[in-house]
């Protein structure tokens, strides 16, 4: 099981920000059947509607892995 899944991170700050489906959805630019779906925690929720929702709520994904500092490394040097 997911530590924290993430509809339930959504629903809560989405009632902490005191927004209705409705007014996430508008902020986000997508259909509130969406945040409905994911709130309720749909799998099949598209990963663009995913991240257009966490950025309105500032909410960030954080990356681990054993091989993360490699991966970060090998992104430095490439650029």
């Amino acid at each position: 099981m997911v530590k924290n899944a993430l509809h339930h991170v959504i629903h809560y700050h989405r009632k902490q920000a005191g927004l209705s489906r409705n007014e996430l959805a508008k902020l986000s630019g997508i259909g509130k059947t969406v945040i409905y779906d994911l709130e309720k925690g749909k799998q099949t929720v598209r990963w663009a509607n995913i991240m257009a929702i966490l950025n309105v709520l500032n909410i960030t994904i954080h990356f681990e892995s054993p091989l993360m500092e490699n991966y970060e490394k090998s992104h430095r040097e490439r650029t």
